[in-house]
């Protein structure tokens, strides 16, 4: 006979707090964290970014460097696809927490809005 029918019952039954605190909440607060971060650090990077722009338009000024356009846009695409690429392996990390990987997915997005 079983002693623990709670248990057995929590284990299988998907509406349970043990289940979708585990499945579904903590994955979710993963998530969620590293949205949060992420959307962080890209403001911290665009700021510094910015920063040495001005610093090279500056300088082109003074004609202490000379700087294309082609140049610029040149450094500007590279820069794109790296935060493409640093997005999306955040994303596909995530979507392996758990087994349908919706959760944690879920989280990045609300935790990167809220950022």
């Amino acid at each position: 006979m079983n002693t623990h029918p709670v248990e057995a019952a929590s284990s299988s039954d998907i509406f349970s707090s043990a289940f979708l605190v585990g499945n579904v909440g903590a994955p979710f607060i993963i998530g969620l964290a590293v949205g949060y971060f992420a959307k962080k650090m890209l403001r911290i990077a665009l700021f510094l970014g910015g920063a040495i722009m001005v610093l090279l338009f500056i300088a082109e000024y003074y004609d202490v460097i000379d700087i294309t356009d082609q140049k610029l846009q040149h450094v500007a695409s590279a820069a794109t696809e790296v935060a493409k690429n640093s997005g999306g392996f955040l994303v596909d990390r995530l979507t392996r927490i758990t087994s349908k990987g919706v959760s944690g997915a879920g989280g990045f997005f609300v935790g990167f809005k809220a950022g």
